[in-house]
Formats: C-alpha cells, sequence, structure tokens
C-alpha cells in the first residue's frame, strides 16, 4: 500500500465523490466499532434518518458530521483542515512571507 493511498485527493474528484468517501469511511468505522447505525446516530445525537441519508448519499452538515467524527473519537481528523495552505516551492513559501493578505481580492 502507498504511503498516501488513503488520502483524498481533491484535484481528482468531485466533491460528490469526497462526500461519499467520508461516508464510506464513517461507515466503516462505525463497523469496525460494531455498532449499528441507530447507536451510532444515538451517541452522535444525529437524527437517525440525517446518519442513513449520509451513509446512501454523503450529505451531511458540517455540524453532524463533527457530531459523528466525535462520537467515533475522530475529531483530531479535523485538525489539519484548512490550517495551512501548502506551497509547491521555496520560492513560493518567500513570496507568501512578503505578502500576507489582511482581506480576500475584490471580484
Amino acid at each position: 500500500m502507498a504511503p498516501n493511498s488513503d488520502i483524498i485527493q481533491l484535484t481528482s474528484t468531485t466533491a460528490s465523490a469526497i462526500c461519499q468517501t467520508i461516508a464510506s469511511r464513517v461507515k466503516s468505522r462505525r463497523l469496525e466499532l460494531n455498532l449499528t447505525q441507530n447507536g451510532l446516530a444515538s451517541r452522535a445525537d444525529v437524527n437517525i434518518e440525517t446518519y442513513r441519508k449520509f451513509e446512501r448519499t454523503g450529505e451531511i452538515s458540517l455540524q453532524n458530521l463533527v457530531k459523528l467524527a466525535s462520537a467515533l473519537n475522530m475529531t483530531h481528523d479535523f485538525d489539519a483542515l484548512f490550517s495551512e495552505k501548502q506551497y509547491q516551492s521555496l520560492d513560493d513559501l518567500l513570496n507568501a512571507e512578503t505578502s500576507i493578505r489582511k482581506r480576500g481580492k475584490k471580484t
């Protein structure tokens, strides 16, 4: 198995596919812990129908996803989400240090 084979490649897939992959991973974790859908939904304080739809379609609110992660003891996975910019070269890093924006550009 390649070192990063479990990482979702955002550039090579759709938003829907990413959501479905996350739902599949939550389901796998639920099964590893020998929990039913109802058991996990109850632990996470998420409506059972909301959870079933999530497993089926990958659609869920961010708040409910965080609740599920908490119930599965997986909130640490959110730590790296949007935390740091990824630089492609040393020049990119050096240029970013000199021109840090305080707000977005007007469109």
